[in-house]
């Protein structure tokens, strides 16, 4: 594992120096600096995995350091150091996105205890989401951003992007990491008992309340309540929930008295509320509420480049499970299932590796083992028809020309330059919007009309 780097910034040498001293001892990379103005120049110059500052400095404190230094790159851990006289400075520290404080004077077993659970919890991050792709690297960042602050956080992604992946790894990052985290589909829950559910319920509220009973609100106090297709909640519930936010206190059914809560709520949808709130069907005032933290999850076709690691890491997950020996994909079932679009994300592609290993009978997984639905956008493999030239090629360029002429050869029709080049209808698709080539009319008729076209293409295939 690489060794982290840290930045150690106080005013007084000596402090300095024993800091260095006993965290380089313990294999840690240490820069330190006089000043939060010369912490913030060393920023520019090289990256720091943490900041561990001192709160009361000459010129600018450590408080100010701290919102320089997560404007600048948000993913930074800063822990700062404090006199017992500065405890209610810290604890502000910590409510603008500090990691943790440490009272002067300090232990070494304290330091490095706070240090090493720090670093874990970046470690655990990468753990759970498991990514090589520049945009899940951005959603990582953004975690550790929203994960901060107790605000309201939506996320926003289709079916099988990890929604609630991404809503735990939030909570794992929070100052509430230690307490509950609570998930509820409000899709998949009845409306009157969705009600009970987040919100609890007295004994004799109604029908077959025997007992009191606790809702998700109580349950989750201090933690985070996830909840997942939040556009499908009724417009009553949605009164009810934008009061529990806004007053941070719920009634439970059948009860009068107010219950305060402490509550991080997280919510997600596939949906679009913005259109929603414009078709009065969610209330715009709900809306602002939850969206004041928002977090996009790219689909799979947007970040390609995950997919070889997704299928190795789920390879390795599914076949823990069995006592079989299966050491990988072929290379046409691999290259099938880097080509296909996966319209249900990363779900449909844990999906078909574990049906994969269960229906592989060798130690190598085939085409044949994969999804019927997968299978049928493949192609046989061919030999190439092209002469490398010696001094190699552009292979980007070489496949932007190819797709040109195809579409110029077939007038536009994606259908058409998709068989002449072998590909499928989305695997093309796909292509046409990594290069940024239109659909340029060449046919004298709209977009809407040549897309028509295409879809009756398509049609004499089926």
């Amino acid at each position: 594992m690489a060794r982290k780097n840290i930045l150690v910034v106080d005013d007084e040498k000596s402090q300095r120096e024993i800091l260095e001293m006993i965290l380089a001892s313990e294999g840690y990379n240490i820069t330190t600096a006089s000043s939060g103005e010369a912490a913030l120049k060393m920023l520019k110059e090289r990256r720091f995995d943490l900041v561990l500052t001192d709160l009361k400095m000459t010129g600018m404190d450590g408080i100010e350091l701290l919102g320089r230094l997560l404007a600048y790159d948000s993913s930074i851990i800063v822990i700062l150091l404090t006199a017992h006289g500065s405890i209610d400075s810290a604890k502000e520290a910590l409510r603008r996105g500090a990691f943790d404080y440490l009272e002067k004077p300090y232990d070494r077993e304290a330091l490095l205890t706070t240090l090493a659970r720090a670093f874990s919890r970046l470690e655990a991050l990468d753990t759970e989401i498991i990514s090589a792709s520049p945009k899940m690297e951005n959603v990582k960042k953004m975690i550790l951003k929203v994960a901060r602050s107790s605000s309201t956080v939506l996320i926003r992604g289709e079916s099988g992007t990890g929604k609630e992946l991404i809503a735990r790894a939030i909570h794992n990052q929070s100052p509430r990491v230690t307490e509950m985290f609570q998930a509820v589909n409000c899709a998949a829950i009845n409306e009157n008992l969705l009600e009970s559910e987040l919100f609890g319920h007295e004994k004799g509220s109604f029908t077959g309340a025997h007992a009191e009973k606790k809702g998700l609100f109580e349950v989750a106090d201090r933690g985070t309540l996830f909840l997942d297709e939040i556009a499908e909640l009724d417009v009553s519930l949605q009164a009810k929930l934008l009061r529990a936010l806004q007053e941070r206190e719920i009634r439970r059914v059948g009860g009068v008295r107010p219950i305060k809560i402490d509550v991080r709520v997280v919510a997600a949808t596939n949906r679009d509320l913005r259109g929603m709130v414009a078709d009065g069907r969610f209330r715009d005032d709900l809306y602002y509420r939850l969206n004041v933290l928002s977090v996009d999850v790219p689909t799979l076709r947007e970040r390609r480049e995950d997919i070889p690691v997704l299928l190795d890491y789920f390879l390795k997950k599914h076949t823990r499970n069995t006592s079989r020996l299966i050491r990988g994909l072929d290379t046409d079932a691999r290259r099938v299932m880097e080509d296909y679009a996966w319209p249900g994300n990363v779900r449909q592609l844990e999906s078909a590796i574990e049906r994969a290993i269960l229906l592989c009978e060798g130690d190598l997984i085939t085409v044949d083992d994969l999804p019927l639905e997968v299978r049928a956008e493949s192609r046989p493999a061919a030999e190439s028809q092209f002469k490398l030239p010696t001094e190699g090629i552009d292979f980007e360029d070489v496949e932007r020309h190819l797709i040109m002429q195809a579409m110029e050869r077939t007038d536009y029709n994606i259908t058409k330059a998709a068989k002449l080049l072998g590909l499928t209808f989305r695997t093309l698709q796909y292509r046409l919007d990594k290069f940024g080539i239109k659909r340029t009319d060449k046919r004298g008729g709209t977009n809407e009309e040549n897309g028509a076209d295409d879809d009756a293409e398509r049609g004499k295939e089926v």
